[in-house]
């Protein structure tokens, strides 16, 4: 259909412009889903060996017309090719979340051209969340009533439902572009949007709120109570006769298990049903919904968290904390997706998971023995849209990272990453064509800081020879007029710095804003009691002493995390010197589990063994645990009186376990700080 369509958009008298001879021919032993192209100048010859290949055949036409053409041709140029080509995969899928952000069913049938385009063969839709329940079902009408909604934090009401209507028309064109359409129906945790609609669904019946903020909520079905499943087995009822994929998508992610633990319903049924403890009530939980569906003819697809307890036997599981789940899963016999958050987010900012590494992600782990790989059937890249609120958002974080997602899951094999990249450059008009508002490959230049002559100076690497960097010190404002970054910037004092790339002459990514201090402490050795976590690293063991202070965006790179520890941190300045004053960073977003400290005691030595209380003016910390949004404090601390020393300790005390008041009470908490300055 697109094909026919270019033609006509193209006013091109097609006739004379076919081959003298097009032979699309049926093999019978064909290798599964494999096909033949050959283009000559007479001929167009197409082998397949079932409907899979055929598709996958006209898919690589389309392409070779889309990529050696312009928008508007007079004449239609195809190469002359010779093309054996077949999937590794069998799963090639892309995760969208439209619960947390509603997108409208053009976005999501723009999105299922896209996938059949790129040769994925999975659209993974997240239906349901805290947030929101995004699917109609007729026995239920509060989940479109209540459910669909929520009040922002602002007071504004944001909406959205997909019609059963919606569903038939989106998985009859998903069909017909050869794209399986997988629901996913959460449960038994990030349930909260239903509950809110059918208190009753909880165990404590008390009437909540559709959540309108992001994290793991402590809502959950309770699983004592018969007529939760009596609920789940009417939605999956509807659910089932609108979804023809042979998988139902159950999630069993994040499932706090604090309501399970006070609930005498949730209790006896472990005691009625001979289990250890709330674990192996979820894995009972996981278990009664997948005999329901098996009855009705649905295999399920969940979480990997749906190990915990025992694995139900034929459950297919989707790995995302990792590979571990995965290779367990798979040793146990069952089938497994592979989409971790080291190679699969495309909801992480590039610093995390860019092109190159989407590129070489690789389903099948190396630790995995050969005899299991064939239970990793492939891999789905995760689109969670919390904070991507519409379409052109949606885009740029997409697109172009599925394209290494799609190469990786159909050719598998060794990778060429310069040469694929190169490719994707010819990718971008096609792009363009389906409007794609795409984003970044990689980020466009990194920065770093050294000394030098006890002076501290800025320093900038493009991630490409096209790649041109501009930047000003100033408070505000970035233009054109400005010199591009030729040597290492001078920074003394306190500098705010504003960075912005281009590419082909026209701004690559959004101006990057960083925060530059000089000070005693830059570049000193600094001991660790604990260690830091290996994903927040702010750049190793110089990250709290390099002059950058961290941003509002904890995954900036420039903000250390401690997972579950008391940090405590030793400056050693080679030499004693006189210290007056010291100021320290720490991020607070509770959504995420990210507190701020408890405490914070600072210590001095001059020789590293006996140390001294250092007194303080004041310290204000306190007070703000139940502070919600994302902020940061700077605590600029003033000593009573000057010191000496050579050694200063700053000790962090935690503040332990999640509070009960919070929805994820009794998780761990993690200790975020940046730059320590010392004057």
């Amino acid at each position: 259909n697109r094909l026919v369509s270019f033609l006509k958009e193209s006013n091109i008298k097609v006739r004379p412009l076919y081959p003298k001879k097009i032979i699309i021919q049926q093999v019978d032993d064909f290798q599964e889903k494999a096909y033949e192209l050959n283009v000559t100048n007479d001929t167009i010859f197409i082998k397949y060996g079932d409907v899979s290949g055929l598709k996958h055949a006209s898919t690589t036409f389309l392409q070779l017309v889309l990529l050696n053409n312009s928008a508007h041709p007079s004449t239609i140029r195809i190469p002359a090719v010779e093309v054996k080509d077949w999937p590794t995969f069998q799963h090639r899928g892309l995760l969208l979340d439209c619960s947390r952000h509603f997108f409208k069913k053009e976005v999501v049938k723009k999105y299922i051209d896209l996938l059949a385009l790129y040769k994925m063969n999975v659209l993974h839709w997240h239906l349901t969340e805290d947030q929101a329940w995004r699917i109609a079902i007729d026995k239920y009408p509060k989940l479109e009533s209540v459910a669909s909604k929520r009040v922002e934090l602002d007071g504004t009401t944001y909406e959205g439902i997909y019609t059963k209507e919606d569903i038939r028309e989106i998985v009859e064109y998903a069909g017909n572009n050869r794209i399986e359409v997988i629901p996913e129906i959460e449960m038994p945790g990030h349930s909260q949007a239903a509950i809110a609609a059918y208190p009753h669904l909880s165990c404590t019946g008390k009437q909540v709120e559709v959540a309108n903020d992001w994290g793991v909520f402590k809502e959950i079905y309770c699983a004592g109570n018969d007529s939760v499943f009596t609920f789940l087995e009417d939605v999956l009822t509807e659910v089932v006769d609108l979804f023809p994929s042979k998988y139902i998508h159950i999630g069993g992610d994040e499932a706090p298990k604090s309501r399970w633990g006070a609930c005498t319903k949730c209790q006896k049924r472990i005691e009625t049903e001979g289990l250890k403890d709330e674990h192996e009530l979820q894995s009972y939980f996981i278990q009664r919904i997948q005999t329901f569906l098996k009855a009705n003819g649905k295999e399920i697809i969940g979480w990997d968290e749906i190990l915990e307890g025992g694995l139900a036997k034929g459950a297919v599981v989707q790995s995302w904390r990792g590979f571990d789940g995965g290779i367990a899963a798979a040793k146990q016999g069952n089938k497994v997706i592979m989409s971790p958050t080291s190679h699969a987010y495309l909801d992480y900012d590039l610093k995390a998971i860019d092109l190159e590494k989407i590129y070489s992600f690789n389903p099948i782990p190396t630790e995995l023995p050969v005899d299991y790989h064939s239970n990793i059937i492939g891999g789905e890249c995760n689109m969670w849209t919390e904070h991507v609120p519409d379409e052109k958002t949606l885009d740029s974080k997409v697109f172009p990272r599925m394209l290494g997602m799609a190469e990786a899951l159909w050719s598998g094999g060794a990778k060429n990453y310069e040469d694929f990249r190169e490719r994707v450059q010819s990718h971008y008009p096609v792009m363009d064509s389906f409007n794609v508002k795409y984003g970044e490959e990689s980020i466009p230049f990194s920065y770093n800081t050294f000394l030098r002559n006890d002076s501290m100076f800025l320093t900038f690497n493009a991630s490409s020879p096209l790649i041109k960097i501009y930047c000003r010190v100033s408070e505000r404002g970035l233009g054109r007029g400005t010199s591009p970054f030729t040597s290492p910037i001078h920074v003394d004092g306190t500098k705010h710095i504003q960075i912005q790339a281009y590419k082909n002459d026209e701004p690559y990514g959004g101006v990057k804003e960083i925060t530059l201090s000089g000070h005693k402490a830059l570049y000193r050795k600094v001991e660790y009691k604990n260690e830091y976590s290996p994903w927040y690293t702010a750049g190793g063991d110089s990250g709290l002493v390099d002059g950058i202070t961290g941003s509002m965006d904890f995954k900036d790179g420039n903000w250390q995390g401690f997972w579950n520890e008391n940090p405590s941190v030793v400056l050693d300045f080679d030499s004693i010197i006189n210290v007056e004053q010291i100021e320290l960073g720490f991020y607070q977003y509770i959504n995420s589990w990210i507190f701020i400290p408890e405490k914070v005691k600072i210590k001095y030595s001059k020789d590293g063994r006996k140390w001294k209380n250092v007194k303080l003016q004041s310290y204000g910390l306190g007070g703000n645990s139940k502070k919600r949004g994302q902020f940061y404090i700077r605590t600029n601390e003033f000593f009573e009186e000057k010191i000496s020393c050579r050694f200063l300790k700053i000790e962090i005390e935690n503040i332990g376990k999640v509070p009960d008041w919070h929805e994820a009470a009794g998780s761990d908490t993690w200790i975020f700080m940046d730059e320590i300055i010392v004057r």
